[in-house]
């Protein structure tokens, strides 16, 4: 009597590729390679990326040099200035703060307001100053004229004064 035995084997389950964790199989369809689509996509993630350090440089890779990194340093100075004798105080009107938090400080001696005009003078073309050329031009007439006809001891002139 010849015997024939047949043998099935059927897949169930197989290990998740990432974790290790069991990744059902329904027998329908390509057996999964991993439990759940979150870590499908995280060993994309990691595939793209290694294929990508693997390209050379001019074709979108990794450069392999370190990083360099360029900081900009800004310093801010804050002078105390000691009077002796009466001080005249002129307040201006308007905010009494800068948009960038910091509070308004006035030049206080020619020098540094020769200064304050020409640092202006050289950021006239800053994106930030732009749209107020037209204000500080009409700004810088009234103060030219304030010093030409008033002289040292004439009060300052109105800022929110429009010019004739």
């Amino acid at each position: 009597m010849d015997e024939t035995s047949v043998v099935r084997e059927r897949l169930v389950e197989r290990t998740c590729e990432w974790c290790g964790a069991p990744a059902k199989y329904s027998g329908r369809g390509r057996p999964p390679r991993y439990c759940r689509p979150a870590h499908h996509r995280r060993a994309g993630e990691v595939r793209t990326a290694q294929e990508r350090a693997d390209r050379p440089v001019t074709e979108g890779g990794q450069d392999q040099r370190p990083v360099r990194e360029v900081v900009e340093r800004t310093e801010t100075v804050v002078r105390t200035v000691v009077r002796q004798g009466p001080v005249q105080i002129w307040r201006v009107p308007g905010p009494s703060k800068r948009m960038s938090g910091q509070p308004y400080t006035l030049p206080e001696a020619a020098l540094e307001r020769m200064q304050a005009l020409a640092h202006l003078r050289r950021a006239m073309n800053d994106s930030k100053i732009v749209a107020f050329r037209e204000q500080i031009a009409r700004a810088c007439e009234r103060t030219a004229r304030a010093l030409r006809d008033g002289g040292p001891d004439a009060p300052p002139p109105d800022p929110l004064s429009r010019a004739p």
